[in-house]
């Protein structure tokens, strides 16, 4: 196990004293690396029988690494006209009826597949609205999970779900309890109600204080809640005053996420008056209050987007140097294969990723057909492997060891990365990174812009850049501004 470098101690005020300019040459369109390589580059060509053949490289190797295991609930009561999730707006209950009687397929499919090796240490219901599901079709859901999978116990598992806290009362909050969540992710973007009323998401204060207060009497390890910067209406100073009522909340946990402003690719963007976004600059200023506010506050800062306190599994896990990034985002769990179920779902088990159906009626006559509902997906080389490596220990770790890779990989690093190390050198210049003949460390300021720096090592891209070059044109990128 790798033990964080000591230099990386935060220092909130390089990090929000991150030089303007710098920020606005970085500022550009890239991947967030929940995956590398990155969703964008499935293809098609992977087939149902390619993840049945890394399972079962899985089960030859031993299998002894615990699962992840993660559930999409797409349905929602109404429309957030910020959201970028696959989703689906209906009052329309029969149809979540209809799709977990599809759902509970696919989960016994799965426990199948790892019967004898399906221990789980982490589970993840996202969405959608996860909390759309009646109090009875969750405990339903639940015990089929359990007769398809091991759940590790309450005090070694981490079983999270996410929620709308206009969703749900405090009976429910215990009953989600009782039926084995032991976190919980509030979703609450801004408490400003001018800002909720341009987004379409009405939320008061006291309803998330009360879900909140709920959480902790009821026994939750851990709880979370979710901001965005960057929506209409939103400024330094409603930002600022959203911030100190989640910092009185005193969440374990908070991630503040760049809204990312593309309604060519999300219709429901479109109900969004642009005129309302605050410009580049102000999102910058924005961006610098939060980690100065909740640094000052005592939390500790992950990287990108996460906040945690010092005493939250997720700093611990950084300071020992086992933190993780998945789908998900930040993560405790390094060594899980990720089984996800439910339409869009993706699952990355050994060296490969797999995606399932992203519409109901595909992922519907898949299963009816008796076959995992996999749309696409990819195959891991040799070199998607360690550039895989490189960019967790980037994103998680702010460092690099370049002996240790030397040691794992038939490589001599300044060689095989010499296009890539005259990259890292301009970003040495602007004082992002240090580079040293063992280390490549990110200096503190460099964590706003982490995504750019992984973008080095991205090979995708760099094929990307020369296809443009030849004058190429590729498919545009779903990707979201990196600051």
């Amino acid at each position: 196990m790798q033990v964080a470098h000591p230099s990386l101690t935060p220092d909130s005020a390089s990090l929000a004293g991150m030089n303007k300019s710098v920020l606005r040459k970085m500022d550009q369109r890239g991947p967030r690396y929940t995956s590398y390589p990155t969703a964008d580059r499935f293809s098609g060509d992977f087939a149902v029988a390619d993840y049945l053949h890394a399972v079962s490289d899985r089960r030859s190797m031993g299998a002894w690494r615990a699962l992840s295991l993660y559930l999409h609930i797409p349905f929602c009561d109404t429309i957030c006209y910020y959201c970028a999730c696959n989703k689906i707006v209906t009052r329309n209950r029969a149809k979540a009826a209809l799709y977990l009687s599809y759902l509970k397929r696919e989960i016994s499919m799965q426990g199948s597949l790892f019967s004898g090796m399906n221990q789980v240490e982490q589970l993840h219901f996202g969405g959608g609205t996860p909390t759309y599901l009646s109090d009875e079709q969750m405990g339903d859901l639940m015990a089929h999970i359990r007769k398809c999978f091991t759940l590790a116990p309450d005090n070694v598992g981490e079983y999270s779900i996410e929620i709308d806290p206009r969703t749900v009362s405090v009976e429910r909050v215990q009953s989600l309890r009782a039926q084995g969540f032991n976190r919980i992710s509030l979703g609450v973007q801004d408490f400003d109600p001018d800002v909720q009323r341009a987004v379409n998401r009405v939320q008061s204060e006291q309803q998330t204080l009360e879900i909140i207060r709920a959480a902790r009497e009821a026994g939750f390890r851990s709880v979370s809640i979710d901001l965005i910067y960057g929506l209409p209406k939103q400024n330094v100073m409603s930002m600022s005053r959203t911030l100190a009522k989640v910092v009185a909340a005193s969440p374990d946990r908070i991630a503040v996420y760049n809204y990312a402003h593309m309604p060519q690719l999300f219709k429901t963007q479109r109900q969004i008056n642009e005129d309302d976004l605050p410009s580049a600059d102000s999102k910058l200023d924005m961006l610098s209050l939060c980690i100065r506010q909740l640094t000052a506050a005592g939390y500790v800062y992950i990287g990108m987007d996460h906040f945690a306190k010092p005493t939250d599994d997720l700093a611990i896990a950084q300071r020992q140097g086992r933190l993780h990034r998945n789908f998900q985002g930040y993560s405790t769990h390094s060594e899980t294969d990720l089984v996800a179920c439910g339409v869009s779902a993706i699952s990355a088990v050994g060296g490969s990723y797999s995606q399932n159906e992203k519409t109901l009626d595909g992922y519907y006559a898949h299963l009816e057909n008796a076959t995992l509902p996999i749309a696409r997906g990819i195959q891991l080389g040799m070199d998607d492997v360690l550039r895989r490596l490189i960019i967790q220990r980037l994103m998680c770790n702010f460092e690099l060891s370049i002996s240790s890779l030397e040691i794992a990989y038939p490589i001599v690093f300044r060689e095989y990365f010499a296009a890539e190390m005259e990259k890292l050198q301009a970003l040495e210049a602007d004082g992002l990174i240090r580079i040293e003949p063992e280390w490549i460390t990110v200096e503190p300021k460099g964590r706003l812009l982490i995504r750019n720096i992984c973008m080095v090592f991205d090979r995708y891209l760099a094929q990307d850049r020369e296809r443009a070059a030849r004058g190429q044109k590729d498919a545009p990128q779903r990707y979201s501004q990196t600051v």
